[in-house]
């Protein structure tokens, strides 16, 4: 039949990149201690590490997760929300996994790093440009984005943060209060009165966004793991082992 769609390859997972990244640490774990580290642990510890390297908190999360015997698609569309849905919906689905409102907005400051590919902005700048953008982030929206239909080859793409693209602050909250955010949700979380008191608390207070964002991510990663017997510890990251 019809392999189905792995989590990874989703067109929701576009700009995921460094998954190479798994396998070298992979091969050294497996070198040293065989059948121990499951690749879900890798990540999760490898999130923990990269927080810490842009200057975020250090969180300490749990090990012991094993790894499934598939990754599928539509799991992923169960549980996250895309980016441009409404913020009703994004509340349910983080309430769903125990993530209460000021977790879900000071996840959403994880949008202070990295960038945003074109194919996910598009549609704000195409036909028309999205009013409720700030006029002067426009001009570089759209010197970034200038094909309505960004070719997926091409790795076109805004910086999140244009004041401090590579750094874990609470910038993010400033952008977004300012009309500066790149994705529907952001401009959302900082207007809809659900969210807009915790973004405003945010902006103020890092400390504040670095403790709700710490007691968020820890939810997040114990979320329904496979431990004990269930799952398997993967040999490679990218398959699941060979049953004999």
């Amino acid at each position: 039949g019809r392999r189905m769609m792995s989590e990874k390859e989703m067109d929701r997972s576009f700009g995921l990149r460094n998954f190479r990244y798994l396998e070298t640490i992979k091969e050294a774990l497996e070198r040293e201690c065989p059948g121990v580290v499951s690749c879900a642990d890798i990540l999760v510890l490898s999130a923990r590490d990269g927080i810490v390297e842009v200057g975020g908190p250090h969180i300490p999360l749990k090990t012991g997760r094993r790894d499934g015997r598939r990754s599928r698609a539509e799991m992923l569309e169960q549980y996250l929300p895309d980016h441009n849905e409404s913020m009703s919906i994004v509340l349910d689905r983080f309430k769903a996994i125990g993530i209460d409102t000021p977790g879900l907005v000071a996840l959403l400051g994880a949008h202070s790093v990295g960038r945003t590919h074109c194919v996910k902005l598009v549609h704000r700048l195409y036909p028309e440009v999205d009013p409720v953008l700030n006029p002067d982030h426009v001009p570089h929206m759209l010197k970034k984005c200038h094909d309505p239909i960004p070719d997926p080859k091409a790795v076109q793409y805004v910086r999140n943060d244009r004041g401090t693209p590579m750094k874990f602050d609470n910038n993010y909250y400033r952008n977004i209060l300012d009309n500066k955010g790149l994705l529907l949700v952001d401009h959302q979380l900082a207007n809809d009165k659900r969210t807009r008191p915790y973004v405003l608390k945010m902006a103020k207070n890092e400390g504040y966004f670095f403790r709700e964002f710490s007691r968020a991510i820890t939810i997040l990663s114990e979320n329904n793991p496979l431990t004990g017997n269930k799952g398997e510890i993967r040999k490679q990251c990218n398959l699941v082992n060979k049953l004999t």
